[in-house]
């Protein structure tokens, strides 16, 4: 009888846990939730109560970060289209484990469509047409998901927004590729891009990685040409150049803050020769400072990318492994003096710079590849990132060189 009567307090008592737990999402408005206009939205996820870890993704889903991250770039366009299935493959028959797709693309499209109250809704394409089946499979074949989001080159905002851009005259200023940048001094951008790193979120990513968090190339010689506004930043007693370094990285150690109730890793790409350098003066990109705010950085090293004689290579292209090895030396040398550094994770060159013109650049392949591969793990480096652009990558390479 006794048994029967505490069984049944047991039952009730569970019963009054559920009943309690479903009053409490109703209240916290985390059951019916819809990400609002942006402002809203992000004042919203500071008031969010700390024990609603990664709310609302009670959907089964299960990653694990894996030894160490060696991944591929995939696009928007690859993510929802038939080569998908091919970069799984390669993934899953190789010691790849990982997939940065982009979720915000190089243009400023949303590579899904969101829910019609969302936002983003409008700029939202439907290249990933079933984002929830795309990381179902992902959680099957056990490939980390890393959400790339470009910040502030962003096209699609600053045709529709002239004013968060920069105007030459009174029309919004493109760089020679014909793209556009919003304005890293303005508050109202960091919020557009934290709330799509949020639906990002919400899809069961991991991580959000940021990429283009900067000003534009060469930005030094047109900031008192071009007409945009300087926010909050406006009055600060500093240099131009201090001014930009200071708004590139608060966004950073903004957007890692508004993440933290989504237990999402936060990430962000940067020009290698940035940790060269006290600091890039036009782009406003300072690498110590932006470590300091990040779990991940990773630094685009591709050799073709530096110029001839850089770490005193006479052709960078040529010699992959001593790039990449000078680099990592340089960049040890720079986290190592950090209370809390990120983890070190590299772009690597899976392509040929054929741009560079005969004698300065080589076909990459097998040998390439793994030469830097090599240089990074010599130098204590374990994760990487591959760079094609048209997501085609060599096939035989030894990613983990055992």
């Amino acid at each position: 009888m006794k048994r029967v009567f505490r069984i049944g307090v047991a039952f009730i008592l569970v019963l009054t846990f559920f009943a309690g737990q479903m009053a409490f999402a109703e209240n916290s408005e985390v059951k019916s939730y819809k990400l609002q206009p942006v402002r809203d939205h992000v004042s919203m996820v500071k008031k969010l109560p700390k024990q609603i870890h990664r709310f609302g993704f009670h959907s089964g889903y299960h990653f694990e970060y894996p030894d160490a991250v060696r991944g591929i770039y995939v696009t928007g366009h690859s993510a929802g289209g038939a080569k998908f299935n091919t970069l799984v493959n390669l993934i899953d028959n190789t010691a790849l484990n990982a997939m940065v797709i982009d979720i915000k693309d190089d243009w400023g499209n949303v590579t899904f469509v969101p829910d019609e109250d969302s936002p983003y809704h409008e700029v939202g394409k439907p290249y990933i047409k079933d984002p929830q089946k795309m990381m179902k499979t992902l959680e099957e074949k056990k490939i980390y998901p890393i959400a790339r989001i470009v910040v502030f080159k962003d096209s699609v905002l600053a045709k529709k927004r002239p004013d968060l851009s920069f105007l030459e005259g009174s029309q919004v200023w493109k760089n020679r590729r014909g793209e556009s940048f919003v304005n890293p001094f303005i508050k109202e951008v960091w919020d557009y891009n934290v709330g799509i790193a949020i639906e990002a979120a919400k899809l069961v990513f991991q991580e959000i990685q940021f990429d283009y968090v900067r000003f534009p190339e060469g930005f030094e010689t047109r900031d008192t040409i071009l007409k945009y506004g300087y926010g909050d930043y406006k009055d600060l007693d500093m240099d131009n150049v201090q001014k930009r370094v200071k708004a590139v990285t608060d966004f950073v150690a903004y957007a890692k803050e508004q993440l933290e109730p989504y237990g999402v890793q936060v990430s962000v790409d940067i020009f290698g020769y940035t940790a060269t350098l006290p600091e890039a003066p036009g782009i406003g990109q300072n690498f110590s400072k932006i470590c300091e705010n990040v779990d991940v950085i990773s630094s685009m090293i591709y050799p073709s990318h530096w110029s001839d004689y850089y770490f005193g290579i006479p052709k960078p292209d040529l010699d992959p492994y001593r790039l990449v090895s000078e680099y990592a030396k340089e960049e040890n040398r720079i986290l190592a003096r950090l209370e809390n550094p990120p983890v070190s994770r590299p772009w690597i060159q899976d392509f040929t710079a054929s741009w560079l013109g005969p004698g300065s650049y080589q076909v990459y392949g097998k040998a390439q590849v793994e030469a830097q591969i090599k240089a990074l793990y010599d130098n204590g480096i374990k994760e990487f990132l591959l760079w094609n652009a048209g997501n085609i990558y060599t096939q035989n390479v030894n990613y983990t060189l055992q």
